[in-house]
């Protein structure tokens, strides 16, 4: 099994569409391990590990997230996996 990391923002209409609250229930359902968070600009941001084929389909879901939102664009980055999250959060700023 590989295991890996990946960074995602999506931006559109991504807030107050309880983008955070459902990409929470995904994951759990996947076994994906991670954060979300809203930032300052209006986008959402995210953080996945764990095994790659759960992984990646936790990034095909936050890139159309759940039926209320609106996603425009979004931006995918690979990391060095870290293993360092036991659980998925929902973060605040």
């Amino acid at each position: 099994m590989r295991y890996i990391r990946v960074r995602i923002r999506v931006y559109g209409r991504v807030q107050g569409v309880f983008f955070r609250q459902s990409a929470a229930i995904v994951a759990e359902k996947l076994g994906v391990f991670g954060y979300i968070q809203n930032l300052e600009d209006g986008s959402v941001e995210a953080v996945y590990e764990g095994e790659e084929e759960s992984v990646k389909k936790m990034v095909e879901w936050t890139k159309k997230g759940p039926s209320t939102a609106k996603v425009t664009s979004y931006s995918i980055t690979y990391e060095p996996y870290k293993g360092e999250f036991k659980s998925f959060e929902i973060r605040y700023f």
